[in-house]
């Protein structure tokens, strides 16, 4: 089944100067440039493109790449705003538009916004929208507390900021457990901290529970032994300190090293913790 706004697979009908003929199904026949045909393309090939609509609706085919496709969440720039709408960079000759109707605030030229991609079945064009509440997935997540997923920044709120989650559902991260900045339309990876009954999912960027604190104290007895067995650091440094070495709250490192401490593999002294047996400080394990 052949899908505008997304990569396809079809049948290359005619190649002639002009361009390159595919079989488009439904749609009738697509046009491919020449200039983007695989080399030596011929009848009966099949080759990968993707499909967009130019100014007239007309369904074309590219090989180039998009930023995103149909049924995904993206961050992606206004390059102008007429009376239709504004239209977003995506990658592709022609501009991608979102109608005055779909934008949760108006947009600018010049600025980003995360948006989804959406096939409108109504006036059968691809558009996007910044409703990203409408798009996301209300059905409850297969992802179970403590697992690792993606997540796209779109947005702050005043308990934090909004997540989408593997690109479906919609999270969030709490302000108070966030200890450097996030930006809208930036990448991470993060972990569902927990379902909640109504559905709704917080999130976040650290490994919640015993296995945080066991990879932490890991990253820590590695950074020792890189750094000849001392580090300036202890559990009354800074949060900003801490979180800037080990990329975790000071909580989380307070527990780690506590841990090693009892363990014996660190001593924890006034100015830093210290590999277990390091000689270099003669006021080793005071605290």
């Amino acid at each position: 089944m052949v899908q505008p706004g997304k990569h396809n697979r079809l049948k290359v009908l005619k190649v002639h100067e002009s361009g390159v003929l595919l079989d488009g199904e439904d749609y009738g026949q697509v046009k491919l440039h020449p200039r983007e045909a695989p080399a030596e393309c011929r009848a009966g090939d099949i080759i990968n493109v993707f499909l967009y609509q130019d100014a007239g609706g007309t369904l074309k085919a590219t090989t180039r790449k998009p930023h995103a496709e149909v049924g995904q969440f993206a961050l992606l720039k206004v390059v102008s705003v007429n009376e239709t709408g504004a239209f977003l960079d995506w990658g592709l000759p022609k501009d991608l538009l979102v109608p005055f109707r779909e934008q949760h605030k108006k947009m600018e030229e010049g600025k980003t916004y995360v948006v989804h991609i959406y096939f409108d079945e109504t006036s059968g064009r691809i558009v996007a929208s910044s409703k990203l509440n409408r798009f996301v997935d209300k059905s409850p997540i297969a992802a179970k507390e403590g697992e690792e997923v993606d997540l796209l920044i779109c947005g702050r709120t005043d308990l934090g900021y909004k997540a989408v989650i593997n690109g479906r559902h919609m999270g969030v991260l709490y302000k108070n457990e966030v200890f450097r900045s996030l930006h809208t339309g930036e990448p991470v990876k993060g972990f569902i901290k927990k379902i909640r009954d109504d559905g709704k999912i917080d999130l976040t960027l650290h490994k919640p529970g015993f296995k945080k604190v066991n990879s932490l104290s890991k990253v820590i007895l590695d950074r020792l032994k890189s750094e000849g067995g001392f580090i300036a650091v202890n559990d009354k440094s800074p949060q900003e300190l801490i979180y800037r070495l080990f990329g975790e709250s000071k909580t989380t490192f307070k527990t780690a090293i506590g841990n090693l401490y009892k363990k014996r593999k660190i001593s924890i002294d006034k100015d830093g913790i210290r590999l277990a047996g390091d000689k270099g400080n003669a006021d080793q394990g005071e605290r």
